[in-house]
């Protein structure tokens, strides 16, 4: 059983938090390639598209990616590995992911996307999208990291 539900795991990380990461990674630069159109009203169609297309898949791919501390926390409870100083790092470092991306990230998304479809120009926002992209890698450094402890396991004794 072990074995199945860490594939779980594996598989929704990878099918979730992964287009996640790309999409927004890509976010900042279509919204400047918008913003080079004008902005607003004068925003070519094609890349405000592609900017409403990359939010909706943070946001989808966000509720998805819930699969995979729930595939997490029964798997390590079935190795018994729960009280692992690894595990509770892991733990905490995606609950930050997770609080990056639902209280910093998708909120300016949501705000520059609204900014390019109405006549507001994004750059009247408090923020702009050089602080949504140093969110963003704040968001991939995290899970970067949260990857990298599930596979090294400092300090486990369950092999790697």
């Amino acid at each position: 059983m072990t074995k199945i539900l860490l594939s779980l795991h594996v598989l929704a990380a990878l099918v979730a938090v992964g287009p996640v990461t790309v999409a927004a990674s890509m976010f900042p630069p279509a919204v400047r390639r918008a913003q080079a159109g004008g902005g607003g009203a004068d925003a070519r169609p094609d890349t405000v598209g592609t900017v409403r297309l990359l939010h909706r898949i943070c946001r989808v791919y966000a509720g998805v990616g819930m699969a995979v501390p729930v595939f997490g926390f029964a798997t390590a409870s079935a190795m018994g590995v729960l009280g692992d100083a690894w595990l509770i790092a892991s733990i905490a470092l995606t609950a930050a992911a997770a609080g990056v991306l639902v209280a910093l990230v998708l909120p300016r998304q949501d705000a520059l996307l609204t900014a390019l479809d109405g006549d507001q120009p994004t750059t009247s926002l408090p923020y702009r999208p050089a602080q949504l992209a140093m969110f963003t890698g704040l968001f991939n450094l995290l899970w970067a990291t949260v990857t990298i402890l599930m596979i090294v396991r400092p300090g486990s004794t369950t092999g790697a």
